[in-house]
């Protein structure tokens, strides 16, 4: 349907954190833009949304994806990877810039943002601290905010040297922008492949501890907290890891993190049930039980800010191989809000209010991005979400172009049936 259309979503539970609003009530769409939510009850001329028995929230808001273009095109496009977006409830993705070449020029930024011209939901580029992603030399941060990106990252890896991590920070701070930093101790992760853990043992799997991302972290918070300025730590996956964050906060340090749903949600047990199916395979790597008990703590207690999905697409056949030998990485974005509310929400972890806080309102308040609330005169970018939905992951099925779920064969409760983008219905499963 055409942008200029005006839309009332009717019958739902509105849920928007960034403006205290949880009830049922409607939802007024002019074109593009958030009319207002709640008031006067006037459907005239409008297209009517029924959402009774649905949530209803602000699109989704992913702050850590790969979307892997420009260079392996095969595994997953900007186009692609915005369709997969739309079908999982998320109308807001940031992308990482560890491309072919990398996103560390301006043009390379650009670039960015021309492909996404035509996707069905906002793309933003995080851009490379350093050139090449080497971590020898910062890139040109200036003329990477300047031309649009939104952070600094070399996610996939840390920036080892602490010189050029202090430099970054005190630039990207003076840009009002933030870095988002994939923390892991090279010579502690010892080219592991797993969780160092009785699974790793009984297997003779090279391992990696927690310890090594905890190492890390440590380390990033320390050099922030001597500048004074804020970071963002990427997928933290260790118990150790939100000790070090929960004890930075409470100091005062101006930190936010995230964690993804697979570690979240799966322990290293579920690798040696799957046959050590390389769909496990992901850095920072699947962690024990203790883990996921520490990182559910911290949704609830606010130590984690975010969830995020760390979408890493690889095409099949470099996925089939040993375990050692196949590259890491797991596809979330068509999954993500269906787990987090079957395994979170459901069994009571979080609330349904912290789940759109997790990965709605706070993600676009961590990058500063035009999302995650439905305010009057916002885009109108929505998610309808049902919650009594049961459905069971058919990778086969995904709008992505590769099939790297662990969650193959899941049977699920609650989907995103119906999501909006700037008051265009770009995803629609409701059958109206």
């Amino acid at each position: 349907m055409p942008r200029e259309t005006k839309y009332v979503v009717k019958g739902g539970r509105v849920i928007d954190p960034a403006n205290g609003i949880d009830r049922i009530t409607e939802v007024y769409i002019d074109g593009q833009i958030i009319e207002r939510v709640g008031g006067k009850k006037n459907f005239q001329g409008r297209q009517i949304i029924d959402a009774t028995g649905m949530l209803v929230f602000p699109g989704l808001v992913d702050i850590h994806t790969h979307l892997r273009e420009p260079g392996n095109e095969d595994a997953e496009t900007i186009d692609s990877g915005a369709n997969a977006a739309i079908r999982g409830g998320v109308t807001t993705i940031c992308c990482m810039p560890n491309t072919n070449p990398p996103v560390d020029s301006a043009s390379d930024v650009r670039y960015i943002y021309d492909r996404a011209q035509e996707a069905p939901c906002w793309v933003y580029p995080i851009a490379a601290i350093s050139k090449g992603l080497k971590g020898e030399e910062l890139s040109e941060m200036g003329d990477l905010a300047y031309a649009g990106a939104v952070a600094f990252s070399d996610d996939g890896r840390p920036v080892s040297n602490s010189q050029l991590l202090r430099n970054a920070l005190a630039y990207a701070d003076m840009l009002g922008l933030k870095l988002t930093l994939h923390c892991e101790d090279l010579q502690l992760t010892n080219e592991g492949s797993m969780h160092e853990g009785t699974v790793s043992g009984l297997s003779g799997i090279p391992a990696i501890p927690g310890i090594s991302e905890a190492v890390m972290i440590t380390r990033d918070l320390l050099i922030a907290e001597f500048l004074g300025v804020p970071v963002h730590i990427c997928h933290v996956s260790a118990k150790e890891s939100v000790h070090s964050i929960r004890a930075a906060k409470a100091r005062g340090v101006s930190v936010t993190a995230e964690a993804t749903p697979h570690h979240l949600i799966l322990d290293d047990e579920k690798i040696l049930d799957s046959g050590f199916d390389t769909n496990f395979k992901v850095n920072p790597p699947i962690r024990s039980r203790e883990d996921i008990e520490a990182l559910r703590e911290a949704l609830a207690d606010g130590t984690i800010d975010a969830i995020a999905t760390d979408h890493a697409p690889h095409s099949p056949h470099t996925k089939d191989k040993d375990f050692i030998n196949a590259p890491f990485g797991i596809i979330g974005l068509e999954t993500s809000a269906s787990l987090i509310y079957s395994e979170l929400v459901r069994k009571k972890v979080i609330d349904e209010v912290r789940m759109v806080e997790l990965m709605s309102a706070n993600p676009a308040k961590i990058f500063d991005l035009p999302a995650g609330a439905l305010t009057q005169g916002a885009f109108a970018d929505i998610t309808i979400f049902d919650p009594e939905k049961k459905w069971t992951v058919d990778a086969n099925q995904f709008a992505s172009l590769s099939r790297n779920t662990p969650f193959a064969g899941w049977e699920l409760t609650g989907k995103p049936v119906l999501t909006m983008v700037a008051g265009e219905i770009v995803y629609n499963e409701t059958g109206e």
